[in-house]
């Protein structure tokens, strides 16, 4: 079964130019039906796993590709599922406006089983063959509109993935000369016969290695491709920055620090202190551009970047905690963003309207996604009852039990994030619902909430963000038994 969950997003989307829809609903019946029963297959699969590598093709001595279920790929892989049908359906409403739409629905639902096989991805060649594949199928979605911005964004995207995936490419050929086996072992899979006194060259390998797949983790400073690809319709960016890109990135990093290198051989060197620094580095100036942002989306573009630092924040303290805080906020920012994201795309759908000056008033024209709106940028910030307070405090826990001053030092960069969040989130709400006694309402005419297909998701989405709020423990100590390797 773990093979067809990445077959099957692969032949839905191929049928999607193929077969002559007579009408547009039969198209989007199909796709939609073939997005929740890969769902449904993937939670099932997750549910009932065996420890058991499934092997697609050898090629000599270690290196094969192959897949397997474990606490990682169930974490990810779980997400990925979770948010696809619901991505799915608003994108149907979303895509009326868009020209070539059954290109786009081919591209966007191979994303989906991509994605899938590096979530399931039982060791690094694999993950890494994968993560490559994932640049090709989503730079055409980048490039979606054809026009002169879409094109240098997408070939900017382009040109960093390479990039950073050459970088990446280093980690898979050290772990292969000096690692016992290139299967994902918690704890690493370095022989200590073999890095005797190589620890330095290692440490160094490493460090370009996280780079490497930092870029699509828009790490600084290769995040510029992350703003710029706003361009692509909202369903694309939504999955870019909330989903399947960036989130693809910080998974294969801590795929690489935990379970290749190992903590062991990290933990407490030079190379944990660099990529800490730069990690927290990035989650002040994502914030502290986000601020500075007019634009809609690449306001909301700048805030990932910040927040993807904080999963790899939690990462970089290489320890059990360190780790629970960033799964948590790999899965809780996941939904936040989605659907804060989710709320620009409607009001621009809407509105046509792409800028923060532009918002005046419209919360009580689009009362159901400001009100959403305002439920994920609370979240965002971190106030108690929603999922984002969560997992910052996991987070914020973790780096003060390392007792590593530098962690420490992450603590104020959260809390500073914290304030420049409130200051580039609330201003859009302030702006939407408060727009001065003066306004001229006449000016919004025309302007409403959408149809069904954006709000069912916006509402689920919500849901979820005040559901983990107030009762996150189960979750929590599931991503525990994650980083202990009890799952």
């Amino acid at each position: 079964m773990i093979i067809s969950v990445i077959l099957i997003p692969f032949i839905a989307g191929i049928l999607v130019p193929v077969i002559p829809f007579g009408k547009r609903w039969q198209k989007e019946l199909f796709l939609e039906a073939a997005v929740i029963l890969n769902s449904i297959l993937v939670w099932y699969l997750l549910l009932h796993h065996s420890d058991s590598t499934f092997l697609l093709a050898h090629f000599t001595g270690d290196l094969n590709i192959s897949f397997r279920v474990d606490g990682m790929s169930m974490v990810f892989a779980g997400l990925v599922s979770a948010l696809w049908p619901f991505a799915t359906l608003y994108a149907f409403e979303y895509m009326t406006k868009e020209e070539h739409e059954n290109v786009f629905f081919l591209f966007y639902t191979l994303t989906y089983g991509v994605t899938l096989g590096i979530a399931l991805a039982a060791n690094l060649l694999t993950m890494y063959f994968f993560y490559e594949l994932l640049t090709l199928v989503t730079v055409p979605l980048v490039m979606h509109t054809l026009t002169r911005e879409a094109v240098l964004a997408s070939r900017k995207y382009l040109y960093y993935s390479l990039g950073g995936a050459a970088f990446a490419f280093l980690g898979l050929i050290m772990v292969i000369v000096y690692g016992s086996t290139t299967d994902f072992i918690l704890g690493g899979v370095l022989d200590p016969a073999k890095i005797a006194g190589k620890t330095n060259v290692l440490l160094l390998i490493y460090v370009m290695a996280f780079m490497g797949f930092g870029v699509k983790a828009a790490i600084c400073p290769f995040n510029s491709w992350l703003p710029q690809a706003g361009v692509a319709p909202t369903p694309v960016t939504a999955l870019l920055h909330a989903v399947a890109v960036v989130k693809s990135g910080a998974f294969a990093i801590i795929r690489l620090t935990y379970y290749s290198f190992g903590t062991d051989f990290l933990k407490g060197t030079w190379a944990q202190d660099v990529v800490m620094a730069i990690v927290m580095f990035t989650i002040v100036y994502g914030c502290s551009r986000a601020v500075k942002e007019t634009h809609i989306k690449r306001r909301l573009a700048y805030s990932t970047i910040s927040n993807l630092s904080y999963i790899l924040f939690g990462a970089v303290i290489m320890t059990p905690l360190g780790l629970v805080g960033a799964l948590t906020h790999l899965v809780f920012h996941a939904v936040m963003k989605i659907s804060s994201f989710f709320c620009a795309g409607a009001v621009m759908h809407q509105t046509d309207r792409h800028y923060v000056h532009e918002l005046d008033g419209l919360g009580y024209k689009l009362p159901c996604v400001f009100g959403i709106f305002t439920v994920s940028a609370l979240a965002l910030m971190g106030v108690p009852g929603l999922a984002g307070f969560i997992s910052k405090w996991n987070l914020a826990q973790a780096a003060v039990a390392s007792e590593n001053p530098l962690a420490w030092g992450g603590v104020g960069c959260l809390l500073i994030s914290a304030l420049l969040t409130a200051i580039y989130m609330l201003t859009i709400v302030v702006r939407a619902f408060f727009p001065g006694k003066d306004f001229d309402y006449t000016t919004l005419a025309g302007a409403k909430d959408p149809n069904w297909k954006m709000l069912v998701p916006l509402f689920a989405f919500t849901l979820f963000i005040v559901l983990f709020g107030v009762y996150s423990q189960p979750i929590v100590e599931f991503f525990y038994g994650v980083a202990m390797g009890n799952i």
